[in-house]
């Protein structure tokens, strides 16, 4: 499973999620134990585990920092972001969203031998810690890739324009920023001075700056994720991912993460009500 990308606060702007509920329901549903082999075979599970990453810029979009709420912010985390409960409300969407037709041709293509590998580094990348260590390490790849001329900038653009990065990032970062305003507004934790109407406005004028700044990103991120691989393996990738049925399929699993995604979010938002920030001594 390609990484789901991660934003600071002033970068979390835009447009709105393509909601689950919006998905037809299959004619027939996925096997709960394929589902489950489904989760481990394409790195879903490890994906999902990632959001917990995303944690610590929650209280920035609230104008706080994680250290200021001490110890507690750790196990509100631990918590919220809890790795069984992501993995049941993954299994709950997917298990009435995706049919067997669409799991077995994914499945098949992550259990090869490209597959495999592919699922082995893009784990260890979901879980790099520091984003920013990616993210400049991939940048100083692009930027060699670019001095001699390489063709592996244009296949890279060609993977992320096959899962639609750019897109499907703007329309979720907004929806999940929104979401979490909107919840610790109602929780007391914040006083927001314009309706949500206007919010959403004030997003949407940020959309050239944020596009720009999530390929840049996903660019890097990607020349760092698959910098063991050859062109031709990078471009194989890109084709599978272009499959009309795994198109179907990635358009389902990034719903479903930023869906998870932002109602840990709103959960965080509830439990931030009962919290003061603190100082550990």
């Amino acid at each position: 499973m390609r990484a789901l990308l991660r934003f600071p606060f002033l970068m979390m702007c835009l447009l709105a999620l393509a909601s689950v509920a919006m998905l037809s329901t299959p004619a027939k549903a996925a096997d709960p134990t394929r589902l489950e082999a489904f989760l481990e075979v394409t790195g879903f599970d490890v994906a999902l585990e990632s959001i917990r990453l995303s944690a610590d810029s929650a209280p920035e979009m609230l104008g706080m920092q994680a250290d200021d709420f001490g110890s507690e912010w750790s196990r509100l985390v631990g918590d919220v972001f809890a790795t069984d409960i992501m993995h049941d409300m993954a299994l709950d969407i997917l298990g009435n969203t995706l049919s067997d037709d669409l799991l077995i041709h994914a499945a098949d293509f992550y259990a090869s031998d490209l597959g495999k590998r592919l699922v082995v580094v893009e784990n260890k990348s979901h879980m790099v810690e520091e984003d920013g260590l990616k993210s400049e390490t991939g940048t100083e790849i692009i930027d060699g890739l670019v001095r001699i001329g390489s063709p592996r900038v244009e296949i890279l653009n060609r993977l992320n324009s096959a899962t639609d990065v750019e897109d499907t990032s703007i329309k979720a970062i907004q929806e999940v920023q929104i979401r979490f305003l909107m919840a610790a507004a109602a929780a007391g934790v914040i006083e927001l001075r314009m309706e949500e109407p206007d919010l959403r406005e004030a997003m949407r004028s940020q959309e050239d700056e944020l596009r720009t700044s999530i390929k840049a990103n996903a660019l890097a991120a990607s020349a760092y994720t698959y910098q063991a691989f050859s062109d031709d393996e990078v471009a194989a990738y890109a084709e599978a991912l272009e499959d009309p049925k795994m198109q179907k399929v990635y358009a389902l699993m990034n719903a479903v993460q930023y869906e998870i995604m932002a109602n840990r979010y709103e959960a965080v938002a509830e439990r931030l009500a009962d919290m003061q920030p603190s100082q550990d001594l």
